[in-house]
């Protein structure tokens, strides 16, 4: 049995940055963590020179502040995506070699499609990413699927597709899966499409030295011995107005506040006693994580460099739709970058190791030649197969969430307080939004600590 003021599930970053914050104003703070490691959806993978690569979340970008101004005070760098050279784009078969974010071919689909996506960002300037359902057209843009607008609005075949691959690449979910409003509070939260969907003044324009997991493990550095506490699922937490018992492995905590630092779905596999308020469970049964394995040939050089590619491909069609590259910031290896996602991940991860090894091998030759189908090491992660995961990038949520339960995703129920990547209402989905509310739960949790003065007093542990 151990007391605290706060106890923190998930070392994340949201769950990191909130421990952090919590101890730097000497509040007592403890940390289970499921994995036998800190990071969350961040993972390092080294690869056999001692280099890593980042087989989870990796990019950071302009307006990203939250997680560019941790990088800094950890003292941490950032170096940019490799994206000197020509760019690929896959259409109707033809591999077409172009400059800039766009390829200009005189195809009237393609502009349908991308006028499309933009008209989506106008719509977005009229939705709260804080909240969703207050829109005008909420309850309109709740009732249909992204997939559904799209068959509305986008009469080309191309266009659809581009609408489709956009959709898999942001939120590794197909388009009927995900709400119209959910996609607009998403656009909403980034501040744009382009932004979104970009590499040099978007998204994707840099990535960190050692790879991203550095963050996490730099923050959990902070924390001692008996704060953090790895291989520790938790699996019950009783709570009343006076505090949790959060009951995990091995260990018993009573503290004051709770901060469950886990996707909803993740979140929502606890059990609670007394048992969550109905809105709130009924999200968590509502908002499955994305689909996505990503997967990496590894060779000797960058060689798509010496023939005056950048690395990165779109392809329209086909099992694999984006192309990165993704080498280490010494250059010292080449490492082309690629995702299976949504439908097609599904479909993969049922796949022997070997044949998603020779799609992405087939894919990748067809766009760089006959030489990237001789890799010296190939490296996948399968985030739906991860027992603490469950799927990646983040949550997508499905019509009729935001507008009938979506108020619940980041009301505390009592002294539990919810922070991840989904609560976040800047940069939704991504590190930085981790980070923010990481941050932001910490605040609420503090500016209540800082009127309590009684003894922690939670409930005992139900038998």
């Amino acid at each position: 049995m151990s007391e605290t003021d706060v106890v923190v599930i998930g070392a994340g970053l949201a769950g990191l940055v909130a421990a952090r914050r919590i101890r730097a104003v000497h509040k007592s703070v403890i940390v289970l963590e499921a994995r036998d490691r800190v990071g969350g959806r961040t993972l390092n993978h080294r690869l056999h020179d001692g280099s890593d690569v980042e087989v989870g979340g990796q990019w950071v970008g302009p307006g990203q502040t939250a997680v560019l101004a941790l990088a800094r005070e950890l003292g941490i760098p950032t170096f940019a995506t490799h994206s000197a050279g020509k760019n690929v784009f896959e259409y109707r078969g033809r591999i077409h070699r172009h400059s800039g974010a766009f390829p200009l071919i005189a195809s009237p689909a393609l502009g349908e499609g991308y006028l499309a996506l933009k008209r989506l960002e106008r719509m977005s300037r009229s939705v709260s990413p804080a909240s969703p359902w207050t829109a005008p057209n909420a309850d309109s843009w709740d009732s249909q699927t992204l997939r559904s607008w799209t068959e509305r609005s986008v009469h080309s075949t191309g266009g659809k597709k581009l609408v489709q691959l956009v959709c898999e690449a942001v939120f590794a979910a197909s388009p009927d899966e995900v709400s119209l409003l959910h996609v607009l509070a998403y656009i909403a939260s980034a501040g744009g499409v382009d932004v979104l969907i970009d590499t040099v003044g978007g998204a994707q324009e840099r990535r960190i030295v050692g790879g991203s997991q550095r963050l996490a493990v730099e923050l959990a550095e902070g924390l001692g011995p008996d704060e953090l506490h790895t291989s520790e699922p938790v699996h019950h937490i009783d709570y009343t107005d006076a505090g949790v018992t959060v009951v995990s492995a091995t260990q018993v905590v009573r503290a004051r506040h709770a901060v469950v630092a886990l996707s909803p779905s993740l979140a929502g596999r606890i059990s609670y006693q007394p048992g969550l308020p109905p809105a709130r469970d009924s999200l968590t049964q509502r908002v499955p994580n994305g689909s996505v394995i990503k997967t990496m040939a590894v060779y000797p050089t960058p060689f798509w460099r010496s023939a005056g590619l950048s690395g990165q491909a779109v392809l329209l069609d086909g099992p694999l739709k984006i192309i990165y590259d993704n080498s280490p910031s010494d250059s010292s290896l080449g490492v082309l970058l690629t995702f299976f996602l949504g439908d097609s991940s599904r479909d993969a991860s049922a796949r022997w190791p070997d044949e998603r090894s020779a799609l992405v091998l087939d894919t990748l030759a067809r766009v760089f030649g006959p030489q990237a189908r001789e890799p010296i090491e190939i490296v996948e992660q399968d985030w739906s197969a991860e027992q603490f995961t469950r799927g990646c990038y983040g949550a997508a949520l499905p019509p009729k969430t935001w507008t009938s339960v979506g108020q619940a995703l980041r009301t505390p129920v009592g002294p539990i307080h919810w922070a991840s990547a989904e609560t976040a209402t800047a940069w939704m989905g991504y590190m930085d939004g981790a980070v923010r509310s990481g941050h932001d739960t910490a605040e609420q949790i503090l500016a209540t600590l800082a009127n309590t003065t009684s003894p922690v007093a939670p409930p005992q542990v139900l038998s």
